[in-house]
This record gives structure tokens, C-alpha cells and sequence, in this order.
């Protein structure tokens, strides 16, 4: 079994081989091996991108909107993942994001992953009507089950959440109150021991 270190080693340098700049290629390396830390088909996908790039034209995205449709050729997941990472700071203002034809979205995808520990939120995505919860990079959340990442996806929406409890304030205050239970009265030999007791000044 190959080490996660070793895939990110060697994508970056395939990467670089591939066309793409030494800081694009750090970058991919660190996504493929999140994907493949998750599960994800992230080697399998990168080669048939790679090969696929040799004979077919992909569209490169930079400046990154609301709504971002490419009509002719698929956006490259690769300078699409690396914009969405760099802009991630302004983009968290959208709230929500449309990208329409993208080439193997699941390479695209662990570049939001990454982007969801920088803002410190989770971001939802809906890929062609599968599921997608990125938790700050910490997993990722899907109902691809036991099916593959399609090779096109037709639209892709980004949803950016807002930090929110997953319970109400009563359950959170009869915990609460359920916790008191380990609270210990101070008492005055508590007191004597608390810190700064007992000590003497020398000056």
C-alpha cells in the first residue's frame, strides 16, 4: 500500500510533468492525497484527467463569480480547484455558487474540502443532484455509495453554511443542568487550598 506521503509526492511531480507550475502542482498533491485519505477515487480520476489532457481542450477558470458556466469545454478541475482555494476568502460572501461543466468534479471537490477549514465552515455541495458535506477537511460526507464519480459534472452548486448548533437550548440547558451534578460546594478547607493559599511573602 502506497503512503499518503508518496502519493502526494509523486502527483506533485506527475502534475508538474503535466504542465502545470510547481506551486499548482504542491497544491494538487496535497488534494489527491485528501481524497485518497477519505476513500476517494483521487488517483484513479487524476490519470484519466491527465491522459484525457493530452488529446482535449478544458476551459481554465481564474476569476471565480456567483454563476460560472463554460458552453464550449469543460473547466480544468485543477486551475478551477486552485482559484476556488485562493478566492475562497471573497467567495464565502456568495454564500452560493453555480459551476456548470466541469471535468472530473471529484478533483475539483477536495479543493473545497480544503477551502472549508480555512473559513472554518462546512460547505454543502450538490453535484448533479448527489449530496456532497465537506467538514473542514476533516471528511467528507456523501451519498456516492457504492456509485462513481462521473467523469463531466453537468452543475455543481456550493453552498457556504453558517456555523449553527445541532440542538436547541433547552437540550443544551437540561444537559447543562444535568452536569451541576458533578459541581463540589466550596468548602472552607477548599478554600485554604485554593491557589495563592498559604504562601508566605519573603520580601
Amino acid at each position: 500500500m502506497k503512503s499518503l506521503s508518496e502519493i502526494e509526492t509523486t502527483v506533485k511531480r506527475s502534475s508538474k510533468a503535466a504542465g502545470y507550475s510547481w506551486g499548482v502542482s504542491e497544491e494538487t498533491g496535497k488534494s489527491i492525497r485528501l481524497l485518497e485519505l477519505f476513500g476517494l477515487p483521487g488517483i484513479k480520476h487524476l490519470n484519466e484527467y491527465f491522459n484525457e489532457k493530452n488529446k482535449s481542450k478544458f476551459e481554465n477558470l481564474n476569476l471565480i463569480s456567483e454563476n460560472n458556466s463554460s458552453s464550449n469545454n469543460p473547466y480544468c478541475p485543477i486551475t478551477l480547484g486552485v482559484s476556488f482555494l485562493d478566492q475562497i476568502n471573497i467567495l464565502e460572501n456568495f454564500k452560493k455558487i453555480e459551476f456548470k461543466n466541469v471535468a472530473y468534479p471529484v478533483i475539483f471537490i477536495s479543493f473545497i474540502s480544503r477551502s472549508s477549514e480555512i473559513i472554518g465552515k462546512k460547505i454543502y455541495v450538490n453535484m448533479d443532484q448527489k449530496k456532497l458535506l465537506l467538514n473542514l477537511n476533516v471528511n467528507i460526507c456523501t451519498n456516492f455509495i457504492d456509485q462513481a464519480f462521473p467523469k463531466i459534472a453537468n452543475t455543481i452548486e456550493v453552498n457556504l453554511l453558517e456555523n449553527k448548533d445541532n440542538f436547541t437550548e433547552d437540550e443544551w440547558n437540561n444537559l447543562y443542568k444535568i452536569s451541576e451534578g458533578t459541581f463540589v460546594e466550596e468548602s472552607d478547607s477548599l478554600k485554604e487550598g485554593a491557589a495563592g493559599a498559604g504562601l508566605t511573602d519573603n520580601d
